[in-house]
């Protein structure tokens, strides 16, 4: 695949992702509860929750220049991930991330949200996919950025998703996390306890 198609692939599955995993959401959201369920950016201002927010919608950002940066010539692949068969496997892999991001949506139901506001309580979903892992959104949201990078694997894009990994981890960390211990004590904490962040038995809470 040429480095201008592959480039026009990725910038593809970034909007369609986009579309599906925050538009589409967003929307349903609102038609269901009222609310969009968007709470913004927490923290004050230079906070490491404020940069963990602000660090995301860079990251964002910085992942979609990446092909669109590549599509005149200013950045080109790494050369040893210039493959067809690494591209092929990185729409794949976008496809399955991006599935994944919507079906953990689905299955958080009215609870969904972006951002915390802490004068709101929500149920804590335990159920279906979110009984294998605390954050299942965020780890298909991981899935679906590295199948679009694979697809134009250009340093722009690594970093984006290196500065998209670092500031999920702070937002979860030092935001959501918080939230829910102190929203459901002793319920957030042996759910917890068992079930791994983003992976199966990893990052547990005791």
């Amino acid at each position: 695949m040429a480095d201008r198609t592959a480039a026009v692939v990725a910038l593809a599955t970034y909007i369609v992702g986009g579309s599906v995993a925050i538009g589409w959401r967003l929307w349903w959201q609102w038609r269901r509860t009222g609310s969009t369920g968007f709470k913004g950016v927490s923290g004050t201002i230079g906070s490491a929750e404020w940069f963990g927010g602000l660090g995301f919608i860079l990251g964002v950002l910085v992942t979609v220049a990446a092909p669109v940066l590549q599509l005149p010539g200013v950045v080109a692949p790494v050369f040893f991930l210039r493959s067809v068969w690494i591209q092929l496997a990185g729409i794949v892999i976008a496809l399955v991330g991006i599935t994944g991001t919507v079906y953990a949506q689905l299955v958080m139901g009215s609870s969904w949200r972006i951002g915390v506001d802490d004068s709101e309580t929500t149920s804590l979903v335990r159920h279906g996919v979110f009984g294998l892992v605390r954050n299942p959104i965020y780890a298909a949201m991981f899935v679906f950025w590295l199948g679009s990078a694979l697809i134009a694997p250009n340093i722009v894009v690594i970093v984006g998703y290196v500065l998209l990994a670092v500031s999920i981890e702070l937002q979860v960390r030092l935001v959501e996390e918080p939230y829910l211990l102190k929203v459901h004590g002793g319920s957030y904490r042996e759910y917890a306890s068992t079930v791994g962040r983003f992976v199966p038995r990893t990052g547990l809470i005791h």
